[in-house]
C-alpha cells in the first residue's frame, strides 16, 4: 500500500487550501471568539487532510500518526482573552505541530453556520431534521421539521429517544411540549444562550450540546422542550465534510478521525 506521502500522490499548496475554505465558509462576516482559518503554518504542500472537532493533543497524535500535512478543525489552539503564553498543554499541542510540520486550519462559528456542509445542517441531516427558518445572531439556530413527515414527534419524550439513537449518546431532557412537536429548533455546541430567541421563533423544542441552570426554567415555564445532546457529539459532522469537501477538489487524501468525549 503507497504512503500518502508518495511521489505521484496530488498536492495543493497551503495558501490555495486557505483560499479555498475561506470562499466556502466566509470567515469575513463573523464576529468570533478567535482567529479562523490557518492558525499554525505546516508543509508549503499538503497531500493529506485529517480532520477533527478539537485540536488536541491526542488528535494531533493521530495526524502524526496518519502522515498528515494539515488539519482541518473547528475548536482550533487560539481564543480571545486566552493566556498567550506557550506552557504547558499549549506548547505540548503547538511543539507536535511544529515539529511534524503540520498545517492548522480551524474555523468556529463559520464552520457551524454553512448552510449545508456545517454543523448545524450536518446535525439536521443526523437527526432527520430539515430547516426552513433561520435565527440568531448570524443566523447560526437552525428551525424546521422532520424531513418527509409533517407528523414530527408526539411527545418530547419521542423525540428525546430519536436524538439519543441518532446520535448513540445519552441526552438530556428538560421540560414537555403540550402538544405533538412539529417545530425543532437545533444549534450545535454551546448554544444554550439561543433557547429565547428558538422559543420566539415559534419552536416546540430545542436541541443542542449543552445545558446550563437557567435553560432548565425556561423550558419548564415556557412548555418548550429542551434536549442537550453533548457538546461534542453535535459538532462531529461538520468539519469532516468541509474538510472532504474541498479535500475532493484537489484530489486530497482526507481522513476524520473523531477522538471521543463525553462532553
Amino acid at each position: 500500500m503507497n504512503s500518502p506521502q508518495a511521489s505521484g500522490a496530488p498536492v495543493a499548496p497551503r495558501a490555495l487550501l486557505l483560499a479555498a475554505f475561506d470562499q466556502l465558509l466566509q470567515p469575513d462576516g463573523f464576529k468570533d471568539y478567535g482567529p479562523n482559518g490557518l492558525q499554525v503554518e505546516g508543509k508549503a504542500e499538503v497531500r493529506k487532510i485529517v480532520s477533527g472537532v478539537t485540536a488536541s493533543l491526542a488528535l494531533i497524535e493521530a495526524a502524526v500518526a496518519a502522515q498528515a500535512d494539515a488539519i482541518f478543525v473547528h475548536h482550533g489552539l487560539f481564543w480571545r482573552g486566552q493566556d498567550g503564553r506557550v506552557t504547558g498543554w499549549m506548547k505540548q499541542r503547538l511543539g507536535l505541530l511544529l515539529a511534524h510540520d503540520i498545517n492548522l486550519y480551524a474555523y468556529h462559528l463559520p464552520l457551524d453556520a454553512h448552510p449545508e456542509l456545517g454543523n448545524n445542517a450536518q446535525l439536521g441531516l443526523q437527526l432527520g431534521l430539515k430547516a426552513d427558518r433561520w435565527f440568531g445572531e448570524n443566523k447560526l439556530g437552525f428551525l424546521g421539521g422532520r424531513s418527509g413527515s409533517v407528523e414530527g414527534f408526539d411527545s418530547a419524550e419521542s423525540l428525546a429517544s430519536h436524538v439519543k439513537n441518532a446520535l448513540n449518546r445519552p441526552v438530556t431532557l428538560v421540560g414537555r411540549a403540550p402538544t405533538a412537536i412539529k417545530n425543532i429548533a437545533w444549534c450545535s455546541g454551546g448554544a444554550q444562550g439561543y433557547f429565547e430567541d428558538a422559543i420566539a421563533a415559534g419552536a416546540d423544542a430545542f436541541i443542542t450540546g449543552e445545558i446550563s441552570e437557567p435553560q432548565a426554567h425556561y423550558a419548564r415555564e415556557m412548555g418548550v422542550a429542551f434536549i442537550a445532546c453533548g457538546h461534542h457529539a453535535s459538532e462531529r459532522y461538520g468539519a469532516p465534510a468541509v474538510a472532504a469537501h474541498v479535500a475532493a477538489q484537489f484530489g486530497l487524501a482526507h481522513e476524520f478521525i473523531d477522538i471521543d468525549n463525553p462532553a
